[in-house]
């Protein structure tokens, strides 16, 4: 069962690890669109864990 609000394994953090690197091997041009691309993806998850729980 997946939980989009669980902490990061180590399958998600290697799966970063790995797009960081591929980010770092672009020239430089490529890399602030990426990583502005990453940023952003981010912050959209991390934001989603930010609603408030209902208590019913």
């Amino acid at each position: 069962m997946s939980d989009d609000s669980a902490p990061v394994d180590g399958t998600d953090s290697d799966a970063l690890l790995s797009r960081l690197r591929l980010i770092e091997d672009q020239p430089l041009e490529s890399r602030a669109a990426a990583f502005a691309q990453l940023h952003d993806e981010l912050q959209a998850r991390l934001e989603g864990g930010d609603a408030p729980a209902s208590h019913g």
